[in-house]
């Protein structure tokens, strides 16, 4: 896998192992394709401590594991009534930038779990798509706030890779019940700003000396 896939894809896998194990019940990734981590793996392994595990699929190229105890899930249409707080915890890898109506798929997305969603979003990356899904939207962290609060849910979790000169990816843990896992991760007031490395110059300005030397090395050469 390209490096500027790669970085943020290993970035994330690392933050979901090292919360997954705090997550009982029931679990469900949407949008899960073959579960694949991408590193080998398998997300369900994450989540060592779950009850019970199940992912959901829409068919199309990378839409479908064939899995035949898959959930079909459209995340733009309606949410049928036997998934509504149908799971203890749902997560939700690089989706929401494929679905144009944002809003009503992470309000679907709220609406299954019971108390926790998880979610990674890209905050900047290559555009990519297929002959099934387009590539319509990048994240601020402004924006998954506000899409968790109007939903319902409180952010008790944030972070943000910081790789140069890759893509950037944003992790967000939001739950029904703040007071259940306030204590459990890390403040998330004190979050730096995102992708504050873009367009940083890291090379030292030429000072007027050298470059007044410059113009008369060029002057001497046109004459």
């Amino acid at each position: 896998m390209d490096r500027k896939f790669r970085l943020p894809r290993i970035w994330s896998n690392e933050e979901l192992r090292r919360v997954a194990p705090l997550f009982y019940g029931s679990v469900v990734t949407v949008s899960a394709w073959e579960d694949s981590d991408k590193q080998g793996g398998k997300y369900r392994d994450y989540f060592c401590n779950a009850k019970s595990y199940s992912i959901t699929n829409f068919g199309g190229t990378r839409g479908s594991s064939g899995d035949t105890n898959e959930i079909e899930l459209d995340l733009c249409q309606s949410l049928p009534e036997f998934l509504v707080n149908k799971f203890d915890t749902v997560f939700n890898h690089t989706t929401l930038e494929h679905i144009f109506d944002t809003q009503k798929s992470f309000k679907n997305l709220c609406a299954m779990t019971r108390d926790c969603l998880i979610t990674v979003v890209p905050f900047a990356q290559v555009e990519h798509k297929t002959d099934s899904f387009q590539d319509y939207w990048r994240f601020t962290p402004d924006t998954m706030h506000e899409l968790f609060n109007s939903n319902g849910l409180e952010v008790v979790y944030e972070s943000a890779n910081t790789h140069k000169n890759s893509g950037i990816y944003l992790f967000h843990i939001g739950t029904r019940n703040p007071d259940k896992w306030r204590n459990k991760f890390p403040d998330v007031a004190s979050r730096a700003p995102v992708g504050d490395w873009i367009g940083r110059n890291n090379f030292r300005s030429i000072s007027a000396q050298p470059k007044q030397l410059l113009g008369n090395l060029f002057r001497k050469r046109s004459s």
